[in-house]
């Protein structure tokens, strides 16, 4: 077996990409957007005639209304391929917003139904603030399943998992960008690859963790920058993973052994752990990386979606 191939005997590969149609050829299960992939997507010539049919479909309708319908679907066309889900994002511009938080996933889930999509095959993602959590906290009691994003601290695990989210998306490329930038020409790339790259160390305690309390919330690492990073989290529930990454698994035939493990991770001694809004404000505070990506991550995904708007504005 290629490595692909290996690699899903242990784990749920999801195609991390708004272009639906590279996806068939990786047989992911489930697929993962957002506003820079769906950006992206939308402006290669193949999309024009599905994003002017999105569009006039919403005619005279305000201008969030037809972007939410656009995102909508591309994410229907995407369940075509896959059997499992696919994640839509809500906008990021709203991630320190509870309430309109929910009403924007509550519309786009909304829409979804109109599509013929249930609960089952959608995931709303939302930034992993504290009022995105306790929004997707909400939208889960009323059966509308989240995927908590631009996830760096611990602290924004705990919260996840108390919140009763469904899954939630560690970033591992950005917390490795981070360490890489900070520690300058110390850093030490053979020292911090594989299970000691510090994005992977990330996971892997969320992972250990959830498991070992039993804990329901999936864990899906994120934003690969190399097959090692995917290598050493063989084992995770899920891992989301570029076209390009896909590719390069799949024309590898070297051995991809199991990494992480449930039954491992119940055998460790791991304190139960859980924050108050104060508690994980400080929490979240206290580690520099995970604020400075998070802070980032809501900028540059809310850039993006302004484009989006203005390209979707430009044709309306």
């Amino acid at each position: 077996m290629n490595q692909l191939e290996q690699l899903k005997q242990y784990t749920v590969v999801v195609a991390d990409t708004g272009d639906f149609n590279q996806m068939a050829q990786y047989a992911p299960r489930d697929a993962t957007t957002n506003p820079s992939l769906i950006l992206k997507a939308v402006q290669q010539p193949a999309y024009a005639p599905l994003l002017a049919d999105a569009i006039a479909t919403r005619r005279g309708q305000p201008l969030e209304s037809v972007v939410d319908a656009v995102l909508v679907r591309f994410g229907a066309e995407i369940l075509r391929i896959v059997p499992g889900r696919v994640s839509t994002e809500v906008d990021a511009r709203l991630s320190f917003d509870r309430t309109a938080t929910v009403a924007r996933a509550q519309r786009i889930a909304a829409l979804y139904r109109e599509q013929g999509a249930g609960a089952d095959r959608v995931l709303i993602k939302i930034a992993a603030t504290w009022e995105g959590i306790q929004a997707a906290a909400e939208l889960e009691r009323e059966g509308i399943h989240c995927n908590l994003t631009l996830l760096f601290s611990f602290a924004q695990a705990v919260a996840c998992a108390d919140a009763g989210v469904t899954l939630i998306s560690p970033f591992v490329g950005r917390i490795y960008d981070w360490h890489k930038k900070s520690a300058g020409t110390a850093w030490d790339e053979a020292a911090q690859a594989g299970a000691h790259d510090p994005g992977v160390r990330s996971v892997t305690r969320i992972y250990d963790h959830y498991k070992h309390h039993g804990i329901r919330t999936e864990v899906m690492g994120a934003s690969f920058r190399n097959v090692g990073q995917i290598a050493a989290l063989a084992g995770c529930d899920l891992l989301t993973i570029s076209p390009d990454l896909m590719a390069q698994l799949q024309r590898s035939d070297a051995a991809l052994p199991r990494r992480l493990d449930a039954a491992a991770a119940r055998a460790q001694s791991l304190p139960a752990v859980h924050y108050n809004e104060p508690q994980f404000r400080y929490a979240h505070n206290d580690d520099a990386m995970a604020s400075d990506k998070l802070s980032e991550g809501i900028r540059l995904f809310a850039a993006d979606s302004a484009r989006l708007d203005k390209l979707v504005a430009e044709l309306w």
